[in-house]
């Protein structure tokens, strides 16, 4: 069969096997999800063999530094996997759920339920670890899902997706609840996009062009955010040590995640303070910096800031850095160049915190603490099916209740409309 062919084939079946999920018990799918975290640990070895397959591909192929970070699977990052599953598993199960129940003068109660949305396609870059966290979120939310990863992690990929169906065959459960597309044709995104009547829900990961071609090409809807442009706002009134040691973790601990911190913007008043301590940190950790006119006055060192870097997405160990009058600048310049994804406040004015949280409308905000936060596994959400930068049907990042809907369920005893 072609390409064209076998994405169908595919969608057909994940959308038989969604019909199975969507009526399992709470019981059955923890167990699910707790077999299939025993199982990622049990077979590390596996896993990292292939991972080695990819990474030394992705080295010959002069993938950055940061990229590379990205695709490797540590023991570290593959207990991190099954623990996200066994999280996942301790969640409440959203499924079911009727709420809002309200009675009608004619008698007719109404309410709203839980359901899953049926099929999932998650579209995504590099990390092979959404591979596991996707699944589980998708298979406890009851749904079938298709996982297509980029070529970059495709042996990672197979195996993790081996191993977490060979999990749901040991319950007797429908494997083509989880497919892993193990082409690297990319003409199969482009089929599996066309397939309205079989998929519900397409999630892209992956940097801007990824998403702004499947955006583009889905005849399915799409939850989507094209850029992690985050900023960290230091205000006059900020605890300056923590500002920094904030700085450094948004900045330097993962660089290339949408949640890293582009651009820090420093008041005025305590910029000749910060700066240069902050500057000297980051320096020290590698990360090139880049200032507007004011901060090179105190550093003539920075390079300058042009237009271009207020927007960008460095992915990377690289930082724009401006000194704004005040508040109001910093928040002009978040609502001209930020992305909806996360904007922090460094300070102790609790009025001015509150200000922030209100007129600053990304979709996650945060006071006094570092960017990376802004994770679904931080937030408590367990594993992250992704990050939403739209409003419709979900904004910020995604957890169990994001992958269901709801529908109207009606109790009456006879009732006919006049």
């Amino acid at each position: 069969m072609g390409v064209r062919e076998d994405m169908l084939t595919c969608a057909v079946a994940a959308q038989q096997a969604s019909r199975v999920m969507a009526n399992l018990s709470t019981d059955v799918k923890n167990r699910l999800l707790l077999n299939m975290a025993a199982a990622l640990e049990a077979g590390a070895d596996e896993l990292q063999q292939h991972n080695r397959e990819d990474l030394e591909r992705a080295r010959a192929n002069g993938m950055a530094e940061a990229m590379l970070d990205r695709l490797t699977l540590t023991p570290a990052r593959i207990k991190g996997m099954a623990d996200g599953l066994r999280e996942v598993a301790a969640l409440p199960d959203p499924v079911g759920e009727v709420t809002g129940m309200w009675l009608r003068p004619n008698g007719i109660k109404v309410g709203r339920q839980r359901i899953p949305l049926g099929v999932i396609g998650i579209i995504y870059e590099s990390r092979p670890n959404v591979t596991a966290d996707a699944a589980g979120l998708c298979l406890k939310s009851g749904n079938a899902v298709i996982l297509r990863g980029g070529s970059e992690a495709l042996h990672s990929n197979r195996a993790i997706g081996s191993i977490l169906r060979r999990a749901m065959a040991e319950l007797d459960l429908p494997t083509d609840a989880l497919q892993v597309v193990t082409t690297s044709d990319r003409a199969a995104v482009t089929e599996l996009l066309k397939l309205e009547d079989h998929i519900d829900l397409i999630i892209p990961r992956g940097g801007e062009g990824l998403i702004r071609f499947v955006s583009e090409n889905s005849r399915i809807p799409v939850i989507k955010h094209y850029k992690g442009v985050c900023h960290t706002y230091v205000d006059a009134a900020a605890d300056l040590q923590m500002a920094e040691a904030i700085c450094m973790n948004a900045k330097v601990q993962r660089p290339g995640v949408c949640n890293a911190m582009e651009t820090l913007l420093i008041h005025q008043d305590v910029a000749a303070e910060f700066l240069p301590s902050v500057a000297a940190a980051l320096h020290q950790a590698g990360v090139e910096l880049r200032g507007c006119a004011e901060a090179r006055k105190l550093l003539p060192d920075l390079l300058p800031a042009t237009e271009e870097d207020w927007a960008a997405e460095y992915l990377d160990l690289i930082l724009a850095i401006r000194i704004v009058s005040g508040y109001e600048q910093a928040r002009e310049h978040i609502q001209t160049y930020g992305s909806l994804h996360t904007e922090v406040i460094v300070t102790n004015d609790y009025r001015l915190s509150q200000r922030f949280i209100r007129e600053i409308n990304s979709s996650v905000v945060m006071v006094n603490a570092s960017s990376r936060f802004s994770d679904g596994n931080q937030l408590g959400l367990g594993a992250e099916i992704g990050i939403s930068t739209t409003k419709l049907h979900s904004f910020g990042p995604m957890g169990l209740e994001d992958l269901t809907t709801r529908k109207f369920v009606v109790f009456g005893d006879g009732q006919v409309r006049d």
